[in-house]
């Protein structure tokens, strides 16, 4: 607490603050703004059925994300996936498109360019996902088979209407995260996913409460506690690497002779991996529901009918295993594209940095490899195991709910509000050190 106080005495760092806060507040105003064209009455009332019944629901990932906005329908329903699942898209084209890797390469130009394309791909993947979720509602498949959630007296142009609200929604939550990243507090992105998880704790604790009682809930509250804990361990936990620097002569002043340490964190890849396994998890169930959503009956086909058996039950061991190689997958990946050994060894040894013991260059960045490798496999097995823990307990049937984890008291919500949590937290410190030692300059 103290650290805030200082935080809110810094006169730029409040500022910063204040507008963090500012647009989280216009992004929950907004997720509560329904489209034009709902029936909201009816939506209220079958989501007051939905929170004292089965919970599950091949939404339940954008729900989560977006704070529950997306079954109201309101107008920022489709909320922050699109984004995500156009970043995903743009990182892995860095590997397989050479322009794509050469822009990676430009430094900051780079970045923006890439930063634009994935902009594009947002806008695209915004409208197709709207236009799916509108075509749901508009077939009645959308809170349930036969459940009319739009006006009786739509049209065409109404319908219309309502994509390009949500893809305007949606485009408008992108600039609110960059607007957060570049002139507030945290990163943007995350800073919005832990405001729609946040916003669902007291909903789904009552639920919890009523459907289960005091003694499970009691113990829900303990094991959420324990997991908090154990999270800030291993987010908090890093190798440090030693390294020494050599004493060269620059005109007539000595520099290096120094020991310091390279830290490499147990985690690195951050809650990055979940987010991606979670936003593509429910991505083969929206094609399917989308292209049955006019028949009635049960699709023969293999592909259609394995999908909607298994990545509709969150309990199968099946889901299980996809969302638990989908995280270990994402978490290889994403740390080979942001972290290169080879250009840190590079680094270490213009500057004449070396590892005690091996030798710079070559040498140094196959050591950093091998650790970092070592490290990501225990980080991976972590973030896996902490994500599923919810779906194993459904599938013992210790819980309640078809939620599997996507509730705000799973393992994957948890994870990531610690994690942007602690984030945040240690970029209010950095900044508010930097204005100490501006102070102490003047």
């Amino acid at each position: 607490m103290s650290t805030i106080f200082q935080a809110f005495k810094d006169v730029d760092l409040r500022k910063k603050i204040l507008i963090t806060l500012a647009l989280i507040i216009l992004y929950r105003i907004g997720a509560q703004i329904p489209t034009p064209g709902v029936d909201y009455g009816i939506i209220a009332e079958r989501l007051r059925a939905l929170a004292e019944g089965d919970q599950g629901n091949i939404f339940s990932v954008i729900s989560l994300f977006s704070g529950g906005a997306l079954l109201q329908l309101s107008v920022f329903a489709i909320g922050i996936m699109p984004y995500i699942t156009a970043s995903i898209i743009t990182q892995l084209l860095t590997v397989v498109i050479p322009r794509f890797e050469e822009l990676k390469k430009e430094g900051q130009a780079g970045q923006a360019k890439m930063m634009q394309y994935t902009r594009y791909l947002t806008v695209a993947l915004a409208l197709l996902q709207s236009a799916g979720i509108v075509a749901l509602a508009d077939r009645e498949q959308l809170l349930g088979q036969g459940i009319p959630v739009l006006v009786e007296d739509r049209t065409v142009w109404t319908l219309v209407m309502m994509v390009v609200v949500m893809t305007s929604g949606a485009v408008l939550i992108m600039w609110l995260g960059e607007i957060i990243t570049e002139k507030g507090v945290g990163n943007g992105m995350s800073l919005l996913i832990f405001a729609g998880i946040a916003t669902r704790l007291p909903t789904d604790g009552a639920n919890i409460l009523r459907q289960s009682g005091p003694l499970i809930f009691a113990v829900v509250i303990a094991a959420v506690i324990f997991l908090v804990v154990g999270i800030v361990f291993i987010e908090q936990g890093q190798r440090r690497i030693p390294v020494q620097y050599a004493k060269r002569m620059v005109g007539r002043r000595q520099y290096g002779g120094t020991s310091t340490y390279l830290p490499l964190k147990v985690n690195q890849a951050g809650v990055i991996p979940v987010i991606f396994a979670s936003s593509l998890m429910y991505v083969p169930v929206l094609i399917t529901q989308i292209v049955n959503s006019n028949d009635p009956t049960p699709p023969d086909n293999w592909w259609m009918s394995t999908v909607m058996a298994w990545l509709q039950n969150p309990a199968s061991w099946q889901y299980i295993l996809t969302y638990f190689t989908l995280i270990i997958f994402f978490s290889y990946f994403y740390v080979s594209i942001q972290y290169d050994p080879y250009e840190q060894a590079d680094n270490m040894k213009k500057y004449g940095g070396f590892i005690p013991g091996i030798r710079p260059g070559r040498p140094t960045a196959q050591y950093l490899a091998f650790v970092m490798n070592r490290l990501l496999f225990v980080g991976a097995i972590y973030l896996g195991l902490i994500a599923i823990l919810p779906n194993i307990a459904l599938d013992m049937g210790l819980g309640g709910s078809g939620a599997g984890g996507m509730s705000a008291f799973g393992g994957t919500a948890i994870l990531i509000m610690v994690s942007v949590a602690l984030t945040t937290v240690k970029q209010i410190e950095s900044q508010l050190l930097q204005s100490n030692y501006e102070g102490l300059l003047k």
